[in-house]
C-alpha cells in the first residue's frame, strides 16, 4: 500500500472503486481487516456500509465521521484499533519487527438494505448481513 494510506504516512483512507454488482444488490458494505495483526482477533481498519448501490466509488481521505454526507452518504462503523478515534479509517502500522501484513478490502453486495445506525462494530455488521450477502470481492494490500 503506499504509505499515504498508512499510519506512517497521511492516514487517509485510499480510493476505491467497483463494477458489476449483482442484480438484486439493494445495498454495498465495505470491511478492512488485518489478518495478521499480533491480537487474538482479526484487527478491523475500516468498516463502510448503507452504500447505495449506485455508487461505484469512494473517494479518498473519506472524512472520519460516522455519517460523511458529501461526497457520498455513507454510514462508518468502530474500527479495532485500541486508541485515537474509534470511526473511519484507521491505516496500517505494522510494528517494525513483524513481517509484511496483509491488508484485506471486503466489498459485500447485499440483498437487503441494512438496518444499522453509524457506529456499528464488525459483530453487529456481520450479524446483520447474514443471509443477505449476494457477492463479495477483495483487495489486498499489502504493509510491512
Amino acid at each position: 500500500m503506499p504509505e499515504k494510506y498508512t499510519g506512517n504516512g497521511e492516514n487517509v483512507s485510499p480510493p476505491l472503486r467497483w463494477r458489476g454488482l449483482p442484480e438484486g444488490t439493494q445495498e454495498l458494505a465495505i470491511v478492512c481487516e488485518d489478518p495478521d495483526a499480533s491480537s487474538r482477533e482479526v484487527s478491523v481498519r475500516w468498516l463502510v456500509y448503507k452504500i447505495p448501490p449506485e455508487v461505484t466509488e469512494l473517494p479518498e481521505h473519506l472524512p472520519s465521521e460516522s455519517s460523511p454526507g458529501s461526497p457520498v452518504h455513507v454510514l462508518q462503523g468502530r474500527h479495532s484499533w485500541p486508541s485515537g478515534p474509534k470511526l473511519g479509517y484507521r491505516g496500517p502500522m505494522s510494528p517494525p519487527e513483524r513481517e509484511t501484513h496483509h491488508y484485506r478490502f471486503k466489498l459485500y453486495a447485499l440483498s437487503k438494505k441494512l438496518d444499522l445506525k453509524a457506529g456499528a462494530d464488525r459483530d453487529t455488521l456481520d450479524a446483520a448481513m447474514d443471509g443477505h450477502i449476494l457477492a463479495e470481492s477483495e483487495l489486498i494490500g499489502t504493509y510491512g
